[in-house]
């Protein structure tokens, strides 16, 4: 005994001869399966002993004895009976076991000494062969079967040659010949599932020819020849059928005892209408001959409607259809069979006969309690062969009696509406509206004040379309009114309330009907079977209200459909032209509104509706999609309006720049030709100014953080496409690469980017940039949060250089830029110097006052502004007890005094004593005096 903890031990590798390893291994396994407890390594086990009892053989097996092997085939046999759901074995795993254990008892020689033992493998055998059967495993069920005939055939030969009493032996046999009878009809059924036929038809004439001997067993040969029959027929397999049918009848035949004659009926209907779907034409007399034998086995109405759709298949005679209806009559068959009689024989073009024949089921039925359903097949018979009069007459007949007390059952009643409301639908469909009414009318009459429901309701509004229809508004009013008490949530009752307030010009009532319907779309998706010419989907009124508010000049209204159809469809090709729709009528109105509230709205409006268009030019392609053409077209369009758009938007920019990058979204769709992308660049371009000054007026570091992170990736693809533009050679020299660098230098700075620098050295080597440029970056290098104070001097060295390289220097710009990059190397108020050596700087004072000293334009300002610059550092140099460079400034502040015209007069006086008292200071060495108060400004 092995513990539940323990792993079984399993077989090793299948050989195509069985080794003693494997042998040892079996008996092992055997053991131990049928000692373990609930092992999880049991299935594994079990397939592994499975598949390796192929390769054993008793030779294999010889250092075992019989009596050995005999112990482990029945242990395993009842261990496999024993176990129950909670071990981890299916059926098709028990039944592995049982097949093992089989196999392992063929292996006996004592197995087939004693037919005691036959008969225990033949047992064995014919219930693991359905098993196998029942799993549909049929080649090893087969295996099994033929085992058990093999066995069956030993054993008559025991039989014969044993001396037993006669009538003994002739039980004995027919013991035997049972069991060959049901191994033979389990072949038979594995034939059957496996296609072969002749097989399985040669198992059953065997069966057949067993039956003298074995009479109780027709009745399962006849179940099992039906049951074939109908799976067969099931399958197509016409021919297959036949045979399985006859076969059935014949034998059930055999024995009337036990086969009632219903079920041979039964058979011999299903066998008819074999040959009518095999093939009515060429078995349509064995299907009459089937159905006519099973009429007399057992007549019912069944067998009678099978005989009257076999005769309509054929040539028959109206004479001859009609001798078979007074048949029908004759054997009192029910009403409700009548008259399906008569729709067949209508339904099959046989107007005449079914006709005829529900005529007298009229005058039969007349007085019964179903006279009112013959009645309502008689109207729609009249109404079918277009004899309306006639029609109208019997409906009169029912309302009178309606209207005396003897009303129609619920149920009638129903079938009645839907035959009115089927006549008045295809009036309609002809645009005969008049005529629609008057059934309408007929279907209105039978409704009581308390009776008032949806159907009510729907009727009212098929009437209000019919007198629209006929332009009689009034009547169509009272229509939809009545629709509206009794429905006032359904989407066709607000879509006759929208047309009518159309009509009459009533826009606000109009509006509200389009609102209201909206909402019912929304709430739920409403189904109706009104009279629309198009019922797909009900946003369809959405399109046909935009349409016809269009069409009466109703355009606020109509605006307000397209929007909502726009909204709510999910058809690609409707939802762009509703928005195309909507934007041809809203654009020109938006042209001429002021800058206002309103506009803004209206600019909302149709940047949301752009932003769907968006959504579904980008949903994937299909059967019912777009083209790749027309997909690239209507990219096109709505790109271009969006652009349009966003340049009606420069009052607002956060609006403008969601125009552009929907413009930019859109060209993704087009063809990326030139014209495209300077289209994308320029959108791209416009957005990032947007959310760089965004970022500019930022309240929060968050925000900041934010727009100049967006305005990076704008600014980062527009890029790439100046440098795809750059390889054709055209745009070398275009302006926008500039202003995107200074963008990208902006938004880098105020990031406080490490990459800056990185990003500065090539733009340094930039060829064709100007002092502008330059200039700009010193300003942004400072500009806060930025404070790059080495970069905007390096880049108004830069932009100085530039300006002296000019032939024609333009002083005002040169004086300004000489003065930022001066106030940058020595700040206001400096106690040190730390960006600029002092003889560099002075280097700058030198080149401004020789431009000084050369031109008549320098600005007057800028020159009192580096004469007090350059006395204020000469008074710097003497708090730090520097006075010859202390003498060099200050004289060099006389030297710009000289250059001085209208202020030279108010500072030369006060100057010249203030250099005397230097000089003296310098002589007497009373450096902390004068430092207290040299300092000057240029409002002193």
């Amino acid at each position: 005994m092995i513990s539940a903890h323990c792993n079984l031990c399993l077989l090793g590798s299948s050989d195509s001869s069985a080794s003693a390893s494997q042998v040892a291994g079996t008996t092992e396994v055997v053991e131990n399966l049928v000692a373990s407890d609930n092992s999880p390594n049991i299935p594994e086990a079990i397939d592994r002993l499975f598949r390796d009892i192929a390769n054993i053989n008793r030779e294999s097996m010889a250092e075992i004895t019989d009596a050995q092997i005999e112990e482990m085939a029945v242990n395993l046999w009842n261990w496999a009976l024993t176990i129950g759901g909670g071990w981890h074995v299916n059926e098709e795993r028990k039944i592995k076991l049982h097949y093992v254990a089989c196999k392992l008892l063929s292996m006996c020689e004592a197995s087939f000494a004693s037919e005691q033992g036959i008969q225990r493998l033949i047992m064995m055998n014919i219930r693991i062969g359905r098993e196998w059967l029942d799993v549909g495993n049929f080649l090893i069920a087969d295996e099994c079967f033929q085992a058990a005939v093999a066995s069956l055939e030993q054993l008559y030969i025991k039989l014969i040659q044993r001396s037993s009493p006669e009538a003994d032996l002739i039980m004995e046999k027919i013991t035997v010949e049972r069991d060959h009878f049901r191994v033979l009809s389990y072949q038979a059924e594995s034939a059957v599932a496996q296609g072969d036929f002749q097989r399985a038809s040669m198992c059953v004439l065997q069966c057949k020819d067993m039956l003298m001997r074995l009479p109780q067993m027709t009745s399962s040969l006849h179940h099992l020849c039906y049951n074939f029959g109908v799976g067969t027929q099931k399958n197509n397999k016409y021919e297959e059928s036949s045979f399985w049918l006859s076969q059935s009848y014949d034998i059930g035949k055999m024995d009337k005892k036990s086969t009632r004659p219903e079920m041979l009926a039964k058979v011999l209907r299903l066998l008819a209408t074999n040959y009518l779907d095999w093939d009515n034409t060429k078995y349509y007399d064995k299907a009459l001959n089937a159905v006519n034998l099973a009429n007399k086995e057992h007549l019912n109405s069944t067998g009678l409607f099978l005989k009257m759709k076999i005769l309509l298949k054929g040539e028959t005679s109206n004479e001859e259809l009609l001798e078979a209806v007074m048949e029908i009559l004759h054997l009192d068959m029910p009403l409700d069979f009548c008259l399906n009689i008569a729709k067949l024989l209508m339904d099959h073009e046989r107007e005449s006969v079914g006709f005829h024949f529900l005529t007298i089921i009229h005058e039969r039925f007349k007085s019964s309690e179903n006279t009112g359903k013959v009645l309502l097949l008689y109207i729609d018979m009249l109404l079918q062969r277009k004899e309306e009069l006639l029609a109208k007459e019997k409906i009169e007949e029912i309302i009178l009696a309606h209207q005396t007390g003897r009303q129609l059952t619920a149920e009638l009643m129903n079938w009645l509406h839907n035959i009115l409301w089927r006549k008045a639908t295809s009036s309609f469909e002809v645009q005969n509206y008049a005529d629609a009414l008057q059934w309408y009318y007929y279907s209105l009459r039978f409704y009581s004040p308390d009776e008032m429901d949806l159907d009510f309701a729907k009727l009212q509004r098929n009437m209000a379309c019919c007198y629209l229809n006929l332009q009689q508004l009034d009547k169509a009013k009272e229509a939809v009114a009545e629709a509206e008490r009794h429905d006032p949530r359904n989407v066709f009752t607000q879509f006759y309330i929208f047309k009518i307030a159309v009509i009459e010009g009533n826009s606000e009532r109009a509006l509200q009907a389009i609102i209201t319907l909206e909402n019912v779309l929304t709430d739920e998706e409403s189904e109706d079977n009104d009279l629309v010419a198009e019922r797909g989907s009900p946003t369809m009124l959405l399109s046909l209200a935009a349409q016809f508010a269009l069409e009466n000049g109703q355009q606020i209204v109509a605006e307000k459909a397209l929007e909502y159809l726009a909204q709510h469809s999910e058809d690609q090709e409707q939802v762009l032209t509703a928005i195309k729709c909507l934007l041809r009528v809203v654009l020109p109105k938006i042209a001429e509104m002021p800058e206002s509230e309103d506009k803004k709205k209206e600019m909302d409006r149709l940047l949301t509706c752009l932003n769907r268009a968006f959504v579904k030019l980008s949903q994937s392609f299909g059967e019912e999609d777009l083209s790749l053409e027309s997909r690239v077209n209507e990219a096109q369009w709505f790109r271009k309006i969006a652009w349009n758009l966003a340049v009606q938007c420069d009052k607002d920019p956060v609006i403008m720049r969601e125009f552009f990058i929907l413009s930019y979204k859109m060209s993704q769709f087009c063809p990326s030709d030139q014209v495209i992308l300077i289209a994308r660049k320029t959108c791209l371009l416009m957005a990032a100014a947007v959310d760089l000054e965004q970022g500019r007026k930022a309240s929060t570091a968050f925000e900041q953080t934010m727009f100049l992170s967006r305005a990076l990736e704008e600014i980062q693809t527009c890029n790439d496409i100046q440098n795809f533009l750059k390889q054709t050679g055209t745009f070398s020299n275009d302006s926008c690469e500039k202003l995107l660098l200074l963008y990208e230098f902006e938004v880098r700075a105020k990031l406080n980017d490490p990459l800056l620098e990185s990003f500065l050295e090539s733009v340094w080597e930039l060829p064709h940039l100007e002092t502008k440029t330059f200039e700009t970056i010193a300003i942004i290098a400072m500009e806060k949060p930025a404070h790059y104070p080495f970069i905007a001097l390096k880049a108004l060295k830069k932009a100085l250089l530039l300006y002296k390289k000019e032939e024609s220097i333009d002083v005002s710009q040169y004086s300004k830029c000489m003065h930022n990059l001066i106030n940058l190397s020595v700040p206001d108020g400096a106690s040190n110097v730390e960006l600029c050596p002092l003889e560099e700087v002075w280097g700058y004072f030198e080149d401004a006052l020789s431009h000084i000293s050369h031109t008549k334009d320098y600005p007057e300002m800028e020159i009192l502004w580096l004469m007090v610059k350059s006395w204020n550092t000469g008074i710097l140099m003497f708090s730090r007890s520097k006075y010859v460079s202390t003498e060099k400034w200050c004289g060099l502040a006389l030297r710009f005094l000289d250059h001085l015209t209208s202020f030279k007069e108010s500072y030369e006086t006060q100057m010249n004593m203030l250099y005397s008292q230097l000089v003296e200071a310098l002589s007497n060495n009373k450096g902390p005096v004068f430092h207290e108060h040299g300092y000057w400004s240029k409002s002193d």
